[in-house]
């Protein structure tokens, strides 16, 4: 990391869905979903910050709401010194240029008709970057062959379908990239792709992320592939972090009784090792009746009274190391 600069955070940010629930196929009254209730992150230039939780916790939502894909229902967005709601036209093109996101599956983000060079020159051609048609293509080129796909040119007349699930994740990549984002956004990159790809694909993450200089954000499900990737770790369940810090730290120490779940349910090939999996109960509830005080708690083998009355604050355990439970004095 080169520098402490700030790139985008996310100050008590909330995103609500208004939802019909329906019983019996007919609809019964309309309730809301609060998909991201309250959170605040931040990502700094030249470090990746991972967020992970089960499916439902709001990890994409967040994605959509910090590219501006979402309007917030509360909270700021603050990209450098400027608000991301306050921005006017020409200032949210600036800033789709510089903050791109690489989506989970390439089949469906990639346009089925473009070949691989229009793909890659079209956000060229829509920023004005590149003087010609024949620059924007050396452009393109360039970045397929750092994305891995070399030589360029047996995959510039390709359409997607010609290809292999890696290769059109790694196109997505090199589309993202191609603009030289300040910030980049991959959410899920390697769910889709076959195991013995996903560490390829994760290697050219961290590289181009590094080598760039960008604030990054990787989510996932998985906590092992977080590690891999992340400088800090944000988890969440049911549209709140309930724990954020340096990823080694969160990982070693985890304090929350959710992040010790994730971490006991990641495979260990390590034949040696014993552990024992937490007894966590049941499923996670429904997003739009949400238990009083603790959402965890329904859940949670470590629950107090507390827990199911009052809701947990972010308690600072130290170098940056947040954790917002009652075990903690999180009140």
């Amino acid at each position: 990391m080169t520098e402490n600069k700030r790139v985008i955070e996310a100050i008590n940010l909330r995103k609500e869905f208004n939802v019909k629930v329906r019983t019996d196929g007919k609809v019964k009254e309309r309730k809301t979903l609060k998909a991201v209730d309250g959170i605040n992150i931040f990502v700094n230039k030249g470090e990746t910050l991972g967020i992970v939780g089960e499916s439902g916790c709001g990890k994409t939502t967040t994605a959509k709401l910090l590219l501006g894909l979402h309007e917030p229902t509360d909270g700021s967005i603050v990209i450098g010194d400027t608000k991301l709601t306050h921005m006017n036209r020409k200032d949210m093109k600036a800033f789709r240029r510089q903050a791109q996101m690489v989506f989970q599956d390439p089949y469906e983000s990639l346009n089925p008709r473009f070949r691989i060079k229009d793909t890659i020159m079209e956000p060229l051609e829509i920023h004005k970057i590149g003087k010609d048609k024949a620059e924007r293509y050396e452009m393109a080129k360039q970045i397929l062959e750092e994305s891995g796909l070399k030589p360029a040119e047996q995959f510039m007349e390709r359409f997607p379908h010609e290809m292999s699930g890696g290769q059109r994740q790694r196109v997505a990549i090199a589309r993202a990239l191609v603009l030289q984002p300040d910030f980049l956004i991959a959410d899920e990159p390697v769910s889709m792709l076959d195991v013995s790809i996903r560490a390829g694909v994760l290697k050219l993450l961290r590289k181009m992320i590094t080598t760039r200089d960008l604030a990054g954000i990787v989510i996932s499900h998985d906590i092992s592939l977080v590690r891999y990737i992340s400088d800090r770790t944000a988890v969440m369940y049911l549209g709140k972090v309930v724990e954020q810090g340096p990823t080694e730290s969160l990982i070693e120490k985890r304090y929350h009784p959710y992040t010790d779940a994730l971490m006991e349910a990641a495979p260990n090939p390590d034949p040696e090792l014993k552990f024992s999996l937490s007894k966590i109960k049941g499923e996670a509830p429904n997003p739009v009746d949400l238990p009083c005080g603790c959402r965890f708690h329904t859940r949670c083998p470590k629950a107090m009274d507390v827990c199911k009355k009052d809701e947990p604050i972010e308690v600072d355990m130290g170098g940056g190391h947040m954790v917002a439970c009652h075990l903690y004095g999180g009140k």
